[in-house]
Order: structure tokens, then C-alpha cells, then sequence
């Protein structure tokens, strides 16, 4: 149990923390090319159904977990969850808290260090007069994407990471108060007007005469215009789903951390719903205003369509915003690559308070101590996914915790909370000084729907076929999903070679890339374990 000192400032802090916890780099990369892949229009409609009767329970169940867990002291989730029931095993599903943050920020802070790299890249004027093609050279060549070898090794990418690192350590170890609420004060407020200033010029970019569907407008109808013949193709659904928890980041156990550190009858209701919709707004209107629609105003929609992907951001957005001059390009590309880094160390910063108040709670470790001892871990976690990128580790990290972490720990904790605690205690928690009326109908949305629907999403991604009009196979097997988690743990779509005659294979990189989390899963059990014999013993010799 902690004796630490450490907490908000102000409830406009928490709120800007919490949606700087939220708002990250998927609200302007992953939300856009998730909406192009599945029906534009069509997919805003799961999304905010998925949001309204999962999101928001999830919102206000961990939120008053985190409040409920910080009256004895505790901020982070193993022992958070360990308070709510007397099965001790919960504190176990409690590891996903600490491990998916630990397994995303590894991934997270290198990517949010290309964003660093390039507001100083377009601040240069380095990509003027650069053909698209050009771009995208430059990128790979600054993660060293390509070598011979198939191993990356990026030196400049490297050191950015590495700067990047340090600076989030450093913040973390200044604490809640003069640490992340004074970050999210200052970033959130700035990655709203650059996210505007973009926004605004995509709206009034309209056609260009590049091309015959060459108009922003299009890529805006397009992205809000439902056309409902995908509206029930259980892909889009899953698809959305798996957007409001990467959005939220709930299941992450970033949220019952920030909120550990509440007073017993501080709103959690009212303040959990600010977070939410604030997240919402930048994702949907800015989010879904900036990339695709510029894209599409130079390249067309089919340009788009065919071309959607994560490293639009990196490989695209520059030769757009150049088209606007010299001038404009440079402002333009400082404002996205900003904002973008903005929106990923708020992020990031929240991915490292759980292993912080783990370590001060159950080892009274200092802050800096916690910080840079989590620095030094992180760096060698992240060492695989940037020197393996190509072999696929990259993409096991982000698989793996960023998705199916979140949906085990999520339909883990709502069971707990509305089953285990009891659906009368859990609203008592949510409601206890809410500074809002909460709907008495959501009492049996969290009881009933909220784990449904989770439980859904986790028992289809688990048994995903290819295809859900005819999941099985001619001759009667089950037609497995590449990305479905029984096809990833056990390669039944692909044989397992971990060594060619050309030396190892990728399969060899992926799987001994989850051996390695598996590792660091285990050795978090471990821990946990021995911080439980340490309050069992202080409670004996209390006694």
C-alpha cells in the first residue's frame, strides 16, 4: 500500500489527462483507414453504437474501479481488482494492466518518436519538392526498412527513440501533479487547433483538378454518408468495436490508475463521460477530417481506397501538404506531425503510470526510481520491434497487447464488477458524487449488455472465420481467419518452418517474440506474487 503523496491538481487536469490518456495517435491514423476499409459512413454507426453500450459502461467501470482501489492505497490494477472480491485470483487478470501497457508503450514511444523526427523534418523544409514516391523512400530509409539483411538497424531512429524515451521517463518521474497534468494542460489545448487549422484547410481544399474525383468533398461524403448494405457485416461491427477500445484505451488499466488517485466521493460519472466525448469529438470530427479527405483531394477516392493505410501519415501527408507551397507546407507539416506526437506522448505517458504506482505501492520504490527503472525495461523490450520490424515482431507487439490484452482484460473486469462486486454496488460506486443523472436504464446495460457484447467480440475474434457467410470449408473444416487468435497461436493456416536453408524464418522472429511476452507476462505474475507475501506478512506482523 502506498503512503505517496502524489495526485491531481485540478479536475480540469484530470479531465485534459484523461483524454490525453484517450486521444492518441489512432483517433488520426487508425480511425480514418478503419472507416475507408469498412463502408466509410457505415462504419460511424457501430461505432457509436459500440461506444454508447460498451464504451461508456467501460468508461464508468473503470473509473470507479480506480476510485474504489485507491481508498486502500492502491493504483494499480492487480491489487485494485484484488480489493473487489476476496478470490484472490482476480489480482492475476490484474497482470493484463501493467503488461499491455508495458508490451503497447515499448511499440508506441518509437513510433511517437518518427512524429518528433518529422516536425523537425517538415520545419526543415526537408520534404520540398519531393514526388510521392520519394517520400515514402525517405521513411524507409529512416527506419532502415529494406536492408539486405531483412534486420534494421536505424541509427538516427534509434537515437530519436531513445530521446523520445527519456523524455517521457523524465516527465513520469516528475509525477501526477508537475508531471503528466502539466504535459496534458499544455498539449491537449495545442492538439486541438492544429487538429482544426488542418481540418479546416481539408474542408476548403475542395477540388484540385488532379483527377476527376479529386475533391476533398468527396473523401468528407464519403466518410459520413452510411451506405447501409455493409451496415450488417459482422466484420464492420468487429471492426468498430475493436476501435472504441483502442480509442478509449480501455482494458488497459491506464484509467483505474489516473482515477486511484480520487477522493472517495469525487465525480467519476460526469468526468468519465468528458473524457469519452472529448476523445469522440477529436477522433470523429477532426480525426475523420484531415488525412483522408486531403488525400483524396490530390490522389481521388480509388487512390485512397486501394492506398489506406497506417503509414499514410508518414508517406503521404508530406507531398500532400507540399502541394500548398513552401510556406504552407512547412506550417502544415508542423501542425500534423505535432499534433501527432501530442496526441502520443499524452498517451504514452498514462501507458507508464501503472508499472510507476505498482512499483511505489508494493516496493516503495521513489518516482524516480519507478521511472527510470521502467525506462531501462522498455528500451530492451522495444529493441525487437525495431531492428525485427520486417519480421513481423513489430506487429506481434502491437496484436497481442494493443488487441487482444484489451478484450481479455475488459470482458475480465466488467464480469468482475457487475457479477462478482454486484451490479447494486457497482452503480452505487458510479453514481456516489456524480455530478450528473446518470440514465437508471444503464444499470442493465452494464449488468447484461456491456459482457455480452464484449463476450461476443473476444469468442468471435477468437473463432474468426474467413468468411462468416460460409465459415467452413468444402470439406467440412472450420475456414480459419489469418488474424483469428486460435490461427495466430497456433499457425493452422501455415506451416510452422523456423529455419530455411536461407536461415531463420520469420515465423522464428514472430514466435520468439511471444515467448519473449509470455515471458514478461509471467515474470509480472511473479511479482505480484511476491508483493501479495509482503502485505500478507505485514499483516501478520501488524496483527
Amino acid at each position: 500500500m502506498s503512503t505517496s503523496n502524489d495526485g491531481w491538481g485540478s479536475r480540469v487536469g484530470l479531465i485534459l489527462a484523461m483524454a490525453g490518456n484517450a486521444v492518441g495517435l489512432g483517433n488520426f491514423l487508425r480511425f480514418p483507414v478503419k472507416a475507408v476499409e469498412n463502408g466509410g459512413g457505415t462504419f460511424i454507426i457501430p461505432y457509436l453504437v459500440s461506444f454508447l453500450v460498451m464504451g461508456i459502461p467501460l468508461l464508468w467501470v473503470e473509473w470507479s474501479m480506480g476510485r474504489f482501489g485507491g481508498k486502500f492505497g492502491d493504483h494499480s490494477t492487480p491489487f485494485i481488482l484484488d480489493n473487489i472480491t476476496k478470490k484472490r485470483i482476480w489480482k492475476y487478470f490484474g497482470v493484463f494492466g501493467i503488461f499491455t501497457n508495458l508490451g503497447v508503450m515499448a511499440y508506441y514511444t518509437y513510433i511517437e518518436s518518427w512524429t518528433l523526427t518529422y516536425t523537425l523534418k517538415s520545419l526543415k523544409g526537408d520534404f520540398s519538392g519531393k514526388k510521392i514516391d520519394e517520400v515514402g523512400v525517405m521513411f524507409d530509409q529512416y527506419v532502415d526498412i529494406g536492408a539486405a539483411s531483412g534486420i534494421n538497424f536505424p541509427i538516427w531512429a534509434l537515437v530519436a527513440f531513445v530521446i523520445t524515451l527519456c523524455l517521457n521517463i523524465y516527465i513520469l518521474s516528475r509525477g501526477l501533479n508537475d508531471g503528466i497534468e502539466k504535459v496534458a494542460k499544455f498539449a491537449m489545448p495545442l492538439l486541438i487547433i492544429f487538429g482544426a487549422f488542418l481540418a479546416i484547410k481539408a474542408v476548403f481544399l475542395g477540388s484540385t483538378g488532379n483527377c476527376a474525383d479529386c475533391d476533398s468533398h468527396i473523401g468528407l461524403n464519403f466518410l459520413w454518408e452510411p451506405h447501409y448494405e455493409t451496415l450488417w457485416d459482422p466484420k464492420v461491427w468487429l471492426e468498430a468495436a475493436g476501435q472504441i477500445f483502442f480509442t478509449l484505451s480501455v482494458g488497459m488499466g491506464t484509467i483505474q490508475c489516473y482515477s486511484s488517485y480520487l477522493k472517495s466521493k469525487d465525480d467519476v460519472a460526469l468526468n468519465a463521460m468528458s473524457a469519452g466525448w472529448m476523445n469522440g469529438f477529436v477522433e470523429i470530427v477532426l480525426g475523420a477530417s484531415v488525412v483522408i479527405p486531403i488525400a483524396v483531394g490530390y490522389m481521388g477516392l480509388d487512390w485512397v481506397k486501394e492506398n489506406a493505410g497506417f503509414m499514410m501519415a508518414f508517406k503521404t501527408m508530406p507531398y500532400l501538404f507540399d502541394q500548398w507551397g513552401p510556406t504552407m507546407s512547412v506550417i502544415s507539416g508542423v501542425a500534423w506531425f505535432g499534433l501527432l506526437f501530442f496526441a502520443g506522448i499524452t498517451s504514452s505517458l498514462a501507458m507508464g503510470t501503472p508499472w510507476m504506482g505498482f512499483m511505489k505501492d508494493e516496493f516503495k520504490w521513489s518516482n524516480n526510481k519507478s521511472a527510470w527503472t521502467l525506462g531501462l525495461l522498455l528500451f530492451f523490450m522495444a529493441l525487437p520491434t525495431i531492428f525485427f520490424f520486417e519480421k513481423g515482431v513489430f506487429d506481434e507487439y502491437d496484436y497481442w497487447t494493443g488487441t487482444v490484452s484489451l478484450v481479455i482484460f475488459a470482458f475480465a473486469e466488467v464480469i468482475l464488477f457487475a457479477w462478482v462486486f454486484g451490479i447494486d454496488n457497482a452503480w452505487e460506486e458510479i453514481t456516489r458524487g456524480a455530478d450528473m443523472k446518470v440514465p437508471g436504464f444503464y444499470k442493465y446495460i452494464l449488468k447484461f449488455v456491456t459482457p455480452v457484447f464484449i463476450g461476443v467480440i473476444l469468442f468471435t475474434s477468437l473463432f474468426k472465420p474467413k468468411d462468416w457467410a460460409s465459415p467452413f470449408k468444402r470439406e467440412g473444416g472450420w475456414n480459419w481467419a489469418d488474424d483469428s487468435i486460435i490461427n495466430q497461436i497456433f499457425h493452422l493456416n501455415n506451416e510452422v518452418i523456423w529455419f530455411s536453408e536461407h536461415g531463420a524464418t520469420n515465423m522464428f522472429y514472430i514466435d520468439m517474440s511471444r515467448v519473449f511476452l509470455l515471458a514478461i507476462f509471467i515474470g509480472l505474475c511473479a511479482l505480484v506474487k511476491i508483493a501479495s507475501n509482503k502485505r500478507k506478512k505485514a499483516k501478520l506482523a501488524n496483527s
